[in-house]
């Protein structure tokens, strides 16, 4: 895809991986509409965004409610009139041994990071099949694929993310719709602000958001006729 002109969509906007992507995206000509539940962070992202010279549409709100959901895409289809590329990045994560997880939190990981992404991709799919080029870009984590001790809601969340991604390029790409899961490993983002057992030697080793950005813009750039499905990222220098 020659993603100068193309209008993209990308959740989780604010800071981290999704700020990344989004400027990603912009710095390669295409219109970017963003969402994230924090006001200020996500239009000092716009504000980037609108920098590199072209256009961007804010909209707060919170990617695991189904309405702020479908309000957010159909204003990107007012504003821009078609959909190329959607990126469901919004994610939380939790960690606790099964034994201690509270309901709530397992419940706030699935409700975004698989419920949320599923409102959003049915919403969109009309829209991408129109576009008769399209890409469908899920954030997953190598969590999905190996387990470890305190990760079980985590983990769980993004399997499931993967799981759906395999479906949905089956089922889509046959109406011009790429489908492609994007599996980091440690990413150096606020993420880990809250995980103070993670040392200062770990984090420098760890990925940077533009590496998931870099891999993101590699899958869309790919010959029409080849197609990445999964991408799996890992640190060159791990701790």
């Amino acid at each position: 895809m020659d993603i100068k002109g193309k209008i993209s969509i990308v959740t989780g906007a604010s800071k981290g991986i999704g700020k990344a992507i989004a400027l990603a995206l912009a710095e390669e000509g295409s219109h970017v509409a963003v969402s994230a539940r924090n006001h200020e962070s996500l239009h000092q992202t716009a504000e980037s965004i609108t920098a590199l010279g072209v256009e961007c549409l804010a909209f707060t709100g919170d990617m695991a409610s189904e309405s702020s959901i479908t309000a957010f895409i159909d204003a990107t289809i007012t504003r821009f009139g078609r959909l190329d590329v959607l990126v469901n990045n919004a994610g939380v994560g939790h960690f606790h041994n099964i034994a201690d997880m509270p309901t709530n939190e397992w419940d706030a990981m699935f409700n975004l990071n698989v419920r949320g992404m599923f409102i959003a991709t049915r919403r969109a799919i009309p829209h991408l099949r129109r576009s008769g080029d399209s890409f469908v870009v899920n954030i997953a984590s190598l969590a999905g694929k190996n387990a470890f001790a305190g990760g079980g809601g985590y983990a769980a969340s993004k399997h499931a993310v993967l799981a759906f991604s395999r479906c949905l390029m089956l089922e889509e790409r046959n109406n011009g719709i790429h489908v492609v899961a994007i599996c980091p490993g440690s990413v150096n983002t606020a993420f880990f602000d809250s995980h103070r057992d993670i040392s200062r030697a770990r984090t420098e080793n760890m990925l940077l958001p533009e590496d998931v950005a870099s891999s993101v813009l590699h899958a869309i750039r790919m010959p029409g006729r080849a197609m990445v499905s999964e991408i799996d990222i890992r640190p060159s220098m791990p701790r």
